[in-house]
């Protein structure tokens, strides 16, 4: 039977969606990343070729492609969530800083790990190799923050999405030292960024004004075929185009923010209401099969032999545990005690896996392992989970103590109510035994003044 026919390549990939979707279920019963699952599904289909097919297709060009797109989906669907208003402004700033202190950090520690166990390791090679383990990835975390509080949700969305986005600026600025002869060094790179940010504002007014115009129906995918056409022209003239996509998507968010006063006559808000909503879900629905593919085939190339040498072992843990080290240090700094669970909220996956396969063939070593790569993310998604399962239990807790205190408390106001109307029926009735004598008094009183007053 010819595995890989078109219908069924059709019958696996309908398979496949409806077990991811199985997945998200399951993963909010949980608290168990459907990330993981995706990936030890595509491990077993792995096992299943081996012993099935003949031959196994090279997955990893649908890769790069399924990741560009899946990065580009996520970070709109983020920036669709993120309201920007004054009293937000100190924890947009706080998560900022959070996530460039901590990629920073991070990938310095993990370079110099890496340097010290790898056979042939340069230090450039090393910050190129530890970028991408040091970027905390929103692809994993904004699916899985959904029942934290509200403070504590916005601060993973936030600082996720500008994980992402430094960590991707960092990765081509280092590539960039690469080619000694296009690399501009600290300022071309503050060039490059302004250049972005202008580029990145001029098309998202321009593509919300004449949207917004189109009367034809079809219009979603043309939208994102636009975003995804501006993102691969961005990459090519060497820009940070991940910014466009973040910028476009706050801007269609925070609408009236960006057409203030007079400007709001160009702005036809129903319309826009509408486009939101839309782009909302596309963006949403399209960023569910990308990922849902993206560890699928992610699980189908990796090495499994890799994860039972030694050294790999070694060289993840130190790693892994220097980056929940950082991690506390900055939280405690910035955030204070309550640090739990952001503290083991620090996965890594797609951003991981994309900008891996991006290594230019030059800054590549052969004593890399893929095994440290798949180490790092299973373990720091298992660590997520544990957190997120503890604070649900935690919650469930704190809940159930206040649902008791409410429940004495109304016990204790119905005794008082029931007290008060028995005491109210007291005096009610010391009340009328009191006023009867006299009750009575007065209609004797009144039958002998009527006596009076009849004549004899």
């Amino acid at each position: 039977m010819e595995i890989f026919s078109s219908y069924n390549v059709i019958i696996e990939a309908s398979i496949i969606v409806i077990l991811s979707f199985w997945f998200n279920g399951l993963s909010k019963k949980t608290n168990v990343p459907s990330v993981l699952m995706l990936i030890l599904l595509g491990i077993l289909i792995k096992i299943g070729l081996d012993l099935f097919a003949p031959s196994i297709p090279d997955f990893e060009g649908s890769l790069e492609i399924l990741g560009t797109v899946g990065l580009i989906m996520i970070v709109l669907e983020a920036a669709l969530e993120l309201e920007l208003k004054k009293e937000k402004l100190i924890p947009i700033l706080k998560s900022m800083a959070i996530a460039l202190i901590g990629l920073v950090g991070s990938a310095w520690v993990a370079a110099l790990i890496l340097y010290e166990f790898i056979d042939g390791m340069t230090m450039q090679s090393a910050w190129l190799y530890a970028t991408p383990l040091s970027i905390l990835s929103s692809a994993i975390i904004i699916p899985s923050v959904g029942g934290l509080a509200d403070a504590k949700k916005e601060f993973h969305i936030y600082e996720s999405t500008f994980s992402d986005i430094f960590g991707i600026m960092m990765f081509y600025f280092l590539t960039g030292g690469l080619n000694p002869a296009e690399d501009g060094g600290v300022v071309g790179f503050s060039i490059n960024l302004l250049l972005t940010i202008v580029i990145a504002l001029v098309a998202s007014y321009a593509i919300i004004l004449i949207f917004q115009r189109i009367k034809s129906q079809a219009k979603l995918f043309l939208l994102i075929a636009v975003l995804l056409l501006l993102y691969a022209l961005g990459k090519k003239m060497h820009l940070s185009s991940l910014i466009i996509i973040l910028i476009f998507g706050l801007i269609v968010k925070n609408i009236k923010l960006f057409f203030p006063g007079k400007t709001a006559i160009f702005l036809e808000e129903e319309k826009m209401k509408h486009i939101y909503h839309d782009l909302h879900i596309i963006t949403l629905e399209t960023a569910f099969i990308v990922r849902t593919f993206f560890f699928v085939i992610f699980g189908i190339t990796i090495v499994l032999s890799s994860l039972l040498s030694l050294k790999v072992a070694l060289i993840s843990v130190l790693i892994i545990a220097s980056i929940y080290l950082i991690r506390w240090v900055i939280l405690r700094v910035f955030v204070g005690k309550d640090i739990l669970p952001q503290l083991f909220i620090a996965p890594r996956g797609l951003i991981t896996v994309l900008l891996f396969y991006a290594i230019p063939a030059q800054a590549q070593i052969e004593g890399f392992e893929s095994g440290i790569l798949l180490f790092v993310i299973i373990a720091t998604s298992l660590v997520m989970t544990w957190a997120m399962i503890k604070d649900k239990k935690k919650m469930g807790t704190i809940l159930d103590e206040i649902d008791e205190e409410i429940l004495l408390r109304n016990e204790a106001e119905d005794t008082l109510n029931e007290q008060k109307e028995q005491t109210e029926g007291l005096e009610a009735a010391a009340t009328d035994a009191l006023q009867k004598p006299q009750q009575d008094s007065g209609i004797q009183m009144n039958d002998m003044d009527i006596e009076k007053e009849l004549p004899e």
